[in-house]
């Protein structure tokens, strides 16, 4: 399992109610096709199959104008288990074919190399008025096997079309439909941004990742202050759990804190799996036109 695609997942699922929230590691979904569990000796009555409610409602309209801009750069630390792993950056990059690109980048620092070495990038390619996907692309290197996908929605459709290859192992492919919303891992950040926070909104839509579909049911609790190793903020509070449609019994939990301000910076993000508690935490954010910040020496914790 890789640590840090899950700490990749659980700032980009901010996403899920953002990207950060689906894109959680998935043993299962690495292995070979081919690869089955050995079946039991003893018989077991069926279980009927478990379905995931659909969403009750799509997405409300965004609030315009967007908090973003191309030139914005966000960096994130990565934790897990309480020791640092890694590094995350997000970057708007310039309009491309009536499209804004959002390039991903995470890599594990030299400690946790010794575990597991990891580099990559994912990119989106959203539409600049309704934030949604028209393309994803991954492409990272867990200790030297690499990981290829390209992800193309079809909204008139609702339909998302996977092409993958690990290593050297045959190409893949899956196809899905969505319910009311689709989106990706690394775009769906984004769109949070822009959703009109409240307090007890609910939001649900589908999202990509590891190659699989989930759906995201999300809730704002509630508006706190928090203090980050960038100063203090008063942030929307956001909770969700990922469901994933073809096996429902696979969920994860994630927190997001987003500020209450123009910007809507995505704060933090932490979300509870199997292995434990893992964590993003935003240090340091650049804008256009706008002083840089930093996360300085003796930078305080997150706190909430």
């Amino acid at each position: 399992m890789s640590t840090l695609r899950t700490l990749l997942a659980t700032c980009l699922m901010l996403t899920s109610g953002g990207a950060a929230w689906a894109q959680l590691p998935d043993t299962e979904a690495d292995k070979p096709e081919g690869d089955k569990p050995a079946e039991a000796t003893e018989a077991k009555p069926e279980e009927p199959p478990l379905t995931v409610e659909p969403c009750a409602q799509a997405l409300p309209a965004l609030r315009m104008p967007l908090a973003f801009m191309p030139g914005e750069v966000l960096e994130f630390d990565l934790d897990a288990m309480g020791a640092q792993a890694g590094k995350m950056t997000l970057r708007v990059q310039k309009p491309q074919d009536g499209q804004i690109p959002v390039l991903a980048q995470a890599e594990t620092n030299s400690f946790f190399s010794k575990v597991r070495r990891v580099r990559g990038s994912a990119t989106t390619w959203l539409n600049p008025r309704t934030l949604r996907p028209k393309r994803y692309v991954e492409d990272a290197t867990e200790n030297e096997m690499r990981r290829k996908v390209e992800v193309a929605f079809t909204h008139k459709d609702r339909a998302i079309k996977v092409d993958y290859q690990i290593g050297q192992r045959p190409k893949g492919q899956y196809n899905y439909t969505y319910d009311k919303d689709g989106l990706d891992v690394a775009g769906s950040i984004y769109l949070l941004r822009q959703l009109p926070l409240e307090e007890n909104l609910s939001v649900c839509f589908d999202v990509y990742g590891v190659r699989r579909l989930w759906r995201m049911q999300g809730q704002v609790l509630k508006k706190e202050k928090v203090t980050t190793p960038l100063g203090q903020f008063d942030a929307w509070h956001l909770v969700g759990t990922a469901v994933r449609l073809d096996r429902p019994k696979q969920k994860r939990e994630v927190h997001v804190w987003l500020s209450d301000d123009a910007r809507r910076l995505p704060l933090a993000a932490v979300g509870t799996l199997d292995l434990g508690a893992v964590r993003a935490t935003l240090t340091s954010v650049s804008r256009p036109g706008e002083k840089r910040q930093e996360a300085g020496p003796g930078k305080e914790e997150m706190k909430w």
